[in-house]
C-alpha cells in the first residue's frame, strides 16, 4: 500500500499551480521512493550523487562520510550527507521541496547519524532554509548575515554547555582567553599563556577540539597542559563543538573563499562573545600575531571587528595581538616545526620547543627520538 503523507499549506498552494502531468509525477515518486544508505568510498554511487548535488549548485566536502539517497526507480530525487556530527549536502527535487518528503529526509538522516552514536548534531544552511530545519528539530545558534546559519538539534544544547563553564568562572576585572590548537605546542604558544596571565587577573585557555591536525586532540591537548602547569592563574578548557573549526566549514555550498573565512569568522565569534564569554566574564582575547599565514592574519582582523562591534549586544572583547617571539631572527611557528619533523630534523626542534613538548613527542609521537 502507498505510504500516506501530510502535505503542508505551502505544498498544497504549489500543487494548485501544476499541470496535471506533473502533479502525477510528483504523485509516483512518492509511491515508490526509496532510501538508501551509502558510503562516499562507493564511486559508482557517488557520481550519480554528484551530479544530483550539481544540478542544486552545491558539491561534497571531502569530510564527508556517508550519504542517504531517496531514489524514484533509478532516479535521485533528494539526498543528505554525514560529516561526524555534521549533516552536510542536502538537497531535495524542486518538486518536493515544502513537502512532508522533506522531513522524511532528514528524519532518516538523522536516524543514521543516531544508530552511529551521533547525537548531537549541526549542521549549517542559508538562512532562507532555517524555517525548513526548525520544523524538522534543529535550532538557529549563530548567523553569517545573510550568507549562513548554524543549527543545532537542541533547543539549548548551548545554554548547557554554558551552564557548565558557569562553575569555573573566576572574579576579576581582568579575565583573560586563549584559543589555541597548539599543532605542536611551541615556545610561542608558552609565551602568549604567559604574557596574558601575567597581565590579567585569570586566564581561561580553550583547546581547539576538531581533529583533522597532524597532533591528535588528546595529543595537543596534553602537551599544552604540560606546558602551561607551571602557571597558576589559568584553567584549561577541554575543546567544544561551539569552538567551530575551519574543517567543518561548508565549502559545498560557499564556493568563494573569503565568503568562507568570512562567515567563519562570524560564526565563531558570535558564538565566543555571545555565549561562551559572558558565562565566565572574559574581557580580553589574547592572540599571538601571524606574519606567515594569510588565512590566519585575516581571522585576526576580523577578530578585532567581530569582538568588539556594536551590532552585538553582548559585552564587548578587548583584543590583544601579541608580536610573535623569535629564535634566531626567525618566527616560532608550529608550521615550521612540523616542517622540521617531517625533514627528520630534531637538531634545532629545541630553539622551538618547550622541554615538556620534546619530552612528550618523545614519548608519544612516532618518530624517531627527538635531541633535546
Amino acid at each position: 500500500m502507498p505510504e500516506i503523507i501530510e502535505l503542508d499549506h505551502d505544498f498544497c498552494m504549489l500543487v494548485g499551480a501544476l499541470s496535471i502531468y506533473q502533479i502525477i509525477r510528483i504523485a509516483t515518486m512518492f509511491d515508490t521512493y526509496m532510501f538508501t544508505r551509502i558510503s562516499t568510498g562507493n564511486e559508482t554511487k557517488m557520481k550519480g550523487i554528484r551530479i544530483f548535488l550539481k544540478k542544486h549548485d552545491l558539491s561534497v566536502d571531502n569530510d564527508v562520510e556517508f550519504f542517504v539517497v531517496a531514489y524514484s526507480g533509478t532516479s535521485i530525487i533528494g539526498c543528505g550527507g554525514i560529516a561526524s556530527n555534521i549533516l552536510k549536502s542536502i538537497a531535495i527535487t524542486p518538486e518536493l521541496q515544502g513537502s512532508g518528503f522533506s522531513l522524511k529526509l532528514m528524519s532518516e538522516l538523522t536516524n543514521y547519524a543516531y544508530e552511529m552514536g551521533r547525537f548531537h548534531l549541526f549542521l549549517f544552511t542559508k538562512p532562507s532554509n532555517v524555517k525548513f530545519f526548525r520544523q524538522a528539530g534543529f535550532f538557529k545558534i549563530a548567523n553569517a548575515g545573510d550568507k549562513l546559519s548554524l543549527l543545532e538539534n537542541s533547543k539549548n544544547g548551548l545554554e548547557k554547555y554554558c551552564n557548565k563553564l558557569k562553575k569555573w568562572k573566576v572574579p576579576g576585572d581582568k579575565i583573560a582567553s586563549i584559543v589555541m590548537n597548539a599543532n605542536p605546542f611551541t615556545f610561542g604558544h608558552q609565551f602568549l599563556a604567559e604574557k596574558a596571565a601575567s597581565e590579567c587577573d585569570w586566564l581561561h585557555l580553550f583547546v581547539v577540539k576538531e581533529e583533522g591536525s597532524e597532533f591528535s586532540y588528546h595529543d595537543r591537548f596534553e602537551m599544552i597542559r604540560k606546558g602551561t602547569q607551571h602557571i597558576q592563574n589559568l584553567t584549561l578548557h577541554p575543546g567544544s563543538k561551539y569552538i567551530i573549526s575551519r574543517v567543518t566549514f561548508p565549502t559545498y555550498f560557499i564556493k568563494d573563499k573569503g565568503v568562507i573565512d568570512y562567515c567563519h569568522t562570524a560564526v565563531d565569534l558570535q558564538l565566543f562573545r555571545d555565549h561562551i564569554a559572558p558565562y565566565l566574564g572574559i574581557t580580553h582575547r589574547y592572540i599571538g600575531t601571524e606574519p606567515q599565514c594569510v588565512v590566519t592574519n585575516n581571522y585576526n582582523q576580523q577578530m578585532q571587528q567581530w569582538l568588539i562591534s556594536p551590532l552585538l549586544e553582548s559585552p564587548k572583547i578587548e583584543v590583544i595581538e601579541v608580536p610573535r617571539i623569535t629564535t634566531n631572527n626567525n618566527p616560532i611557528s608550529a608550521s615550521t616545526v612540523r616542517g622540521l619533523l617531517i625533514r627528520g630534523d630534531t637538531e634545532h626542534l629545541a630553539d622551538y620547543l618547550p622541554k615538556t613538548t620534546i619530552e612528550h613527542l618523545n614519548h608519544h609521537a612516532a618518530r624517531e627520538p627527538v635531541a633535546a
